[in-house]
């Protein structure tokens, strides 16, 4: 057009150099801060209960939580005491019988995934996700058809990788009447009746006693036995017993492990 003006070659490599000059400061300023940072953990939402009541959510209930960045898992949360500071909440159950509704006589697959009804029965995906990064306390509520009411609580709870067997690993017993039945389960690989890692070496404990634990020689707690409906002495052992209380021979309405950080 009339009356334009253009640039000459030498004033657009003038203004090329000046731009490439910018930017070569601004990369050498940032790149030092780029190279000693620490990379950011983040998740897009709680990874396990006590994040969820620490976000304003106090009543119990199922919930999504986050174990692992981007992988969203629902579970139980006994948040403890309604609407008020829980003195015993904040709990994420990783499993509970309470009406024999779910089977879990299952194999490795099935634990390893997690199964059941979050508001129900059910075993939890992703147990050792949710203990590997934080130290963390057990407790194991037991109640009997007569309605009492007992736990067994542990100060240290934390379970292994998969390619570790998913060991377990707990100490630290408080006796809530339930007296110690687990004391044989430290240290012991999960098994399922596929899948045999127990240190009974004449046999398979989860095929003998049809369930899915962390067996030894084989138990005093088989919590994931089959579901008896109280006295039962016909199928010692084989049910959903702890010894240290009820003995073998008596099955329990309802049984719940659960798990929360050490503060």
């Amino acid at each position: 057009m009339r009356g334009e003006k253009h640039m000459s070659l030498q004033e657009t490599k003038m203004i090329k150099d000046k731009v490439f000059s910018v930017f070569s400061v601004f990369g050498t300023l940032l790149l030092p801060l780029l190279v000693g940072s620490t990379p950011i953990s983040w998740s897009p939402g709680p990874t396990d209960c006590s994040d969820v009541y620490a976000n304003g959510q106090t009543l119990s209930g199922v919930y999504t939580i986050y174990p692992t960045a981007n992988t969203p898992v629902q579970v139980y949360c006994d948040m403890g005491c309604l609407g008020s500071l829980p003195a015993d909440g904040n709990w994420t159950v990783f499993q509970r019988r309470m009406d024999g509704s779910v089977n879990f006589y299952r194999p490795w697959e099935h634990y390893k995934e997690g199964f059941g009804n979050k508001n129900g029965e059910y075993w939890l995906e992703n147990i050792y996700q949710l203990t590997r990064k934080k130290k963390h306390e057990l407790k194991v509520d037991l109640q009997d058809f007569d309605g009492t009411l007992v736990y067994a609580r542990y100060s240290s709870f934390s379970v292994e990788s998969e390619a570790e067997g998913y060991k377990l690993h707990l100490s630290g017993f408080i006796n809530g009447g339930a007296g110690d039945s687990m004391a044989t389960n430290n240290k012991q690989k999960f098994s399922t009746f596929d899948k045999d890692q127990d240190s009974y070496a004449e046999g398979n404990c989860a095929k003998s006693y049809l369930g899915g634990f962390w067996y030894s020689e084989c138990h005093n707690a088989n919590p994931n036995g089959i579901y008896l409906w109280g006295e039962d002495a016909t199928h010692l052992a084989i049910g959903n017993v702890w010894k240290t209380w009820k003995g073998y021979g008596h099955g329990l309405r309802y049984i719940t492990m659960k798990i929360r950080p050490v503060a």
